[in-house]
């Protein structure tokens, strides 16, 4: 999916002159070869890559660039967004207030969280911090709170009392960033400071990551850090202006950092949550952080096991956990737009990686991980670039093919029941909020259309597809597109819009 031709273009040769680089010792005497070519080979505009093996940083360089159009490497030093690596540090952090007695694994959210209501009393009253923590809250992450939103948190925290269940409580694991940030927030409070200052004072100075940023807002102005890429009209492009997407849930996804300082964070880890010869973390609590807290099934965990066949995966706290080869690998990835991340560790074998990329869901990051641990383990080497280009080709086939088979469905030759113009008004429920349909009348330069508006970041113009159901081309062009219905009530109006899952209803205008 990332191999065609057509996106192969002169400033990829830059690719093939690591920065910073240091010579490698076997068993990745050949690795820098390997990775290299994995850069070309998924298109990826830069990369940086540590690995940690026995308390020592083996291996650390940067590829590429930072930018397309522009000459900056990639280094060592140069800060990618964590996304959701971030939650490791939430859960870092909030074991060593277990520790202080500070909080409790199960305490109870409500005392600790005011405001935390859910749709389900039950859940209300049982939920604890635990359950944030594991994704055990019985639906996942609402988005539509945060993405793109500039919601306050107390807000986001309000309007969960109107997000219902998908299954039961604790019946299912279902990814849930609210839920972290929620975590976060409370071990902000139990610290008597924000989370931001709970982060830095407890892991980032003590460890000296002095690079590394709490959220997108702090990166330094004329920082050494690279932009994100996504595909915008079928041609890779910088994506600007997103840093701080994550923000508004920081605690799990909006860090920035570099591999130098994550090599420290890996060192850490690896050492049992222990530091220049004090223990930040007591053995018992760095226990809950890596042991499975919920078994996951298949298609709650990465398409990377149809390659890698493992026996058990689970998820502790802030980690997915498989085994591999015999060994337990706990590890996380991070994605949002334009970038991604991974870190990874093998205790048992004293490993740990971390890679970070300014492209996309360039899934490159699981292969180089399974790599350089093989590297280490021993016989069998895979090609493990190769395979997960196979895998991610036949994944993007397979969206294409549904993709074709929703065109199909298109009823052609039809016309909305209404002019635009009615169409046009406010849609809302309770957990959603507002949305606004604006009638936009015909130009010169363009016929008469609506236009959807939630933020300024969630704007999209509509389209007709076929009778009352209108495509949604976001502004943000490397979102992909939406199918909204508007549906038409007996009185001949439209009085709800669908988005999303949600049925939002028209907000009745006052009378003249």
């Amino acid at each position: 999916m990332f191999r065609s031709a057509s996106f192969v273009v002169p400033w990829l040769l830059l690719i093939a002159l690591p920065a910073a680089a240091q010579q490698p010792s076997a068993p990745l005497a050949d690795f820098d070869d390997y990775v290299q070519q994995a850069v070309i080979d998924w298109e990826v505009p830069g990369l940086a890559i540590a690995v940690v093996k026995d308390d020592s940083v083996v291996f650390a360089r940067g590829y590429g660039i930072r930018q397309k159009g522009r000459p900056e490497p990639v280094t060592t030093r140069t800060l990618f967004a964590n996304a959701s690596t971030t939650k490791a540090f939430t859960t870092a952090a909030i074991a060593m207030l277990v520790d202080a007695e500070l909080l409790a694994w199960d305490d109870r959210v409500e005392d600790v969280l005011p405001g935390a209501v859910m749709a389900d009393p039950y859940v209300t009253r049982e939920l604890r911090l635990r359950d944030l923590l594991v994704h055990n809250l019985g639906f996942g992450d609402p988005q539509e709170l945060w993405y793109g939103m500039e919601l306050s948190f107390e807000e986001i925290v309000h309007r969960l009392r109107f997000r219902d269940p998908v299954t039961s409580f604790r019946s299912r694991f279902a990814y849930n960033n609210v839920g972290y940030a929620m975590a976060g927030e409370i071990g902000g409070a139990a610290n008597r400071t924000s989370w931001d200052e709970l982060i830095q004072g407890r892991i980032l100075a003590p460890l000296g990551m002095a690079a590394t940023v709490t959220q997108g807002r702090y990166l330094p102005e004329g920082a050494d850090v690279a932009l994100p890429h996504d595909m915008v009209a079928d041609t890779l492009a910088v994506i600007e202006g997103e840093m701080g997407l994550v923000d508004p849930i920081p605690a799990a996804g909006s860090m920035f950092s570099n591999v130098e300082d994550m090599s420290r964070w890996i060192r850490f880890l690896l050492a049992g949550g222990a530091w220049n010869g004090a223990q930040l973390i007591s053995d018992t609590s760095f226990a809950e952080l890596l042991k499975p807290q919920d078994i996951l099934p298949a298609d709650e965990f990465y398409a990377s096991m149809r390659l890698t066949h493992p026996w058990f995966t689970g998820y502790g706290m802030g980690w997915f956990l498989q085994d591999y080869r015999g060994r337990k690998l706990a590890f996380h990835t991070g994605s949002i737009d334009g970038f991604v991340a991974i870190i990874g560790l093998m205790p048992e074998a004293d490993f740990g990686i971390v890679v970070f990329a300014n492209r996309d869901h360039a899934e490159l990051r699981h292969a180089l991980m399974f790599r350089a641990l093989d590297l280490y383990l021993g016989e069998p080497v895979r090609d493990w670039n190769s395979e997960f280009l196979a895998l991610y080709d036949s994944i993007g086939a397979e969206r294409d093919h549904k993709r074709e088979e929703t065109e199909a469905d298109r009823v052609l030759g039809t016309t909305p029941s209404l002019s635009l113009a009615a169409y046009a008004g406010t849609y809302t429920d309770s957990l959603f909020g507002p949305v606004e349909v604006r009638y936009e009348p015909g130009s010169a330069d363009r016929d008469e259309h609506l236009v959807l508006y939630r933020s300024d970041f969630l704007t999209a113009d509509l389209g007709h597809w076929h009778y009352d159901v209108f495509e949604a081309t976001w502004r943000k062009q490397w979102l992909g597109p939406d199918r909204v219905i508007f549906v038409i009530g007996t009185d001949g109006t439209a009085t709800e819009l669908r988005m999303w899952g949600r049925s939002l209803g028209r907000v009745k205008e006052p009378d003249a």
